[in-house]
């Protein structure tokens, strides 16, 4: 098909070239002619000669010779001149003098030079007619004129080289064709036209239905490409093609991950509201040439990991329990084999009361039964690794579902922050942590203090991958602060009163009413770890633990 078009390019600038010159060739024979022919007619020989043939004599015998030399220097086919009455006194052919002219003369008779094609005694001509004028008046006219085949077969010359062109031209076409369609095919590995736009179909429809998020990166880090999910992940918004990575706003982390030349695999990095799994790998090719990364949202993983979590800590509190209970029923059993029966039953009885109180004050603290759940078992874990753990006096019960954000978010922020509480005490006497619930105006109010040796100066706790442990395991702090974020609340640490490390995060309350159940003397009340022990009727489910034990909290 391409080569079949330069032909056709070829043939039709040939045939347009053909025509063009044809029609050049026959204009520059009738100025040449008329050159000729008024040269004739001006000249001052000639109409001496016209004179003298006024007076009798015989015009031909000087104007013949003139004649021909003219036809001879200048190239023309044929110069006639004759009489008013259009008898030549000239002709190429000598036998032909004396006859009348072919053609026309009344324009040349009124005093006008003329062109016309005609057939004479030469055959098909271009010829100029132009009056002789002496002294005012037509005394004679002038005729010069070409062939047509004369001016074919100077076309037929110009028109070998012509041919010779457009062979050129087409070889040169043909060979440029194939040396572009062969460099094509190496960048489209071989792959033709109706194959590149079945992939660029089968491209599209895998780009935008991928549920992982696809960012293409130039060498300069701008995107140049960017599927639904990847807006949607990212929340983007508008067209981001050609936009510099460092201007989407995102956290300095992730706009790192996204910037870095070395390849990055299962990286996971916040947002601010979602947990993102990146991976990052260069173009190959040679040079700075570019960057694929692929987002993955795991935000619903890393809640269900979180859950997981806090279900395998029941479960290791309820083992732990069971081992206490065994421990209880062995006390029970041995009393009663020492015929101890009345002590017997007292024991039991204090500590069927003493779980049911604990179970009751928790409830009532709390109202929220996921959370009285996680709190329960918090308890116990904490009780294990040697913490108290204290539910303020001044916490108040929620109303499940009234307002509440999800009870999988509320689990995320409690159980993470009693997590690092409890982390951050292993090795502290006397550890203890407070644990406040309760709704402050249109705000749901959760804070965590703790007795243990506080934060560290200069250091954002809440950036991911920062721990007490170390660089690169701490992930609990970053998602409490992108829950608050996502609900449009607010996260802060601060040192606590007492001592140690105070949480506090407010969320708002859906429909909640300004002063239900929240009051600025109570959230003063809670401000140090110690306020529950302080108000005198401490709700203590870890130091209940302790008592149904056997031992002191």
């Amino acid at each position: 098909m391409q080569v079949l078009l330069v032909a056709v390019v070829v043939a039709g600038c040939a045939v347009f070239a053909h025509a063009t010159a044809r029609g050049q060739a026959e204009d520059a024979a009738r100025r040449q002619a008329g050159a000729v022919a008024r040269a004739v007619a001006d000249s001052p020989s000639v109409r001496e000669a016209v004179r003298e043939a006024a007076g009798g004599s015989d015009p031909s015998l000087r104007l013949q010779p003139y004649a021909e030399q003219v036809r001879i220097d200048s190239g023309v086919d044929f110069v006639t001149i004759m009489d008013p009455a259009g008898r030549r006194w000239t002709h190429p052919d000598p036998g032909r003098i004396g006859e009348r002219f072919l053609g026309t003369t009344r324009p040349a008779l009124r005093g006008e030079t003329f062109s016309e094609t005609y057939t004479g005694t030469l055959g098909p001509s271009i010829r100029v007619v132009t009056p002789l004028v002496d002294g005012g008046r037509v005394v004679g006219m002038v005729s010069a004129g070409i062939t047509v085949r004369a001016i074919s077969d100077r076309l037929a010359a110009q028109l070998s080289a012509l041919a010779w062109v457009a062979a050129a031209a087409l070889a040169l076409g043909g060979a440029g064709t194939y040396v572009v369609n062969a460099r094509l095919r190496r960048h489209t590995h071989g792959m033709n036209a109706a194959e590149l736009s079945r992939m660029y179909d089968y491209h599209q429809a895998a780009l935008h239905g991928v549920r992982e998020g696809l960012l293409m990166l130039d060498g300069q880090r701008r995107i140049t490409l960017i599927n639904d999910a990847g807006r949607e992940l990212l929340a983007l918004r508008g067209e981001m093609t050609g936009t510099a990575v460092a201007d989407l706003g995102l956290p300095a982390p992730l706009t790192g991950a996204l910037l870095a030349d070395r390849p990055r695999v299962d990286e996971v990095h916040l947002t601010v509201d979602r947990v993102l799994v990146v991976n990052s790998s260069p173009v190959a090719g040679g040079g700075r040439r570019g960057t694929v990364v692929t987002l993955r949202d795991h935000t619903e993983l890393q809640s269900l990991t979180g859950e997981l979590d806090h279900e395998r800590g029941f479960t290791q509190a309820l083992r732990s329990q069971a081992h206490e209970a065994a421990n209880r029923l062995h006390t029970v059993v041995s009393l009663i084999e020492l015929g101890r029966e009345r002590e017997a039953v007292e024991f039991a009885t204090a500590e069927l009361q003493l779980a049911q109180a604990l179970t009751d004050e928790v409830i009532t603290a709390v109202g929220e039964p996921v959370l009285v759940a996680l709190l329960l078992g918090k308890a116990a874990q904490a009780h294990e690794r040697g913490v108290e753990l204290v539910v303020t006096p001044d916490s108040r019960s929620l109303a499940a579902g009234a307002g509440l954000p999800p009870a999988r978010d509320l689990v995320t922020v409690l159980g993470n922050l009693i997590d690092n509480a409890v982390d951050a005490l292993t090795a502290v006497p006397a550890a203890r942590i407070a644990v406040t619930l309760r709704p402050a105006g249109r705000e749901l109010l959760l804070r965590v203090a703790d007795n243990g040796p506080g934060l560290p100066e200069g250091v954002d706790v809440f950036r991911r991958g920062w721990s007490g442990k170390g660089e690169g395991r701490g992930l609990g702090l970053a998602l409490v602060r992108q829950v608050a974020h996502r609900y449009g609340g607010t996260v802060t640490a601060a040192p606590g009163p007492g001592g140690g490390a105070e949480f506090t995060v407010r969320l708002p309350l859906a429909g909640a009413e300004a002063g239900a159940g929240g009051d600025p003397a109570g959230e003063r009340r809670a401000a140090g770890p110690g306020a529950g022990r302080d108000a005198g009727a401490p709700r203590t489910p870890g130091a209940a633990a302790g008592r149904t034990a056997g031992g002191p909290a």
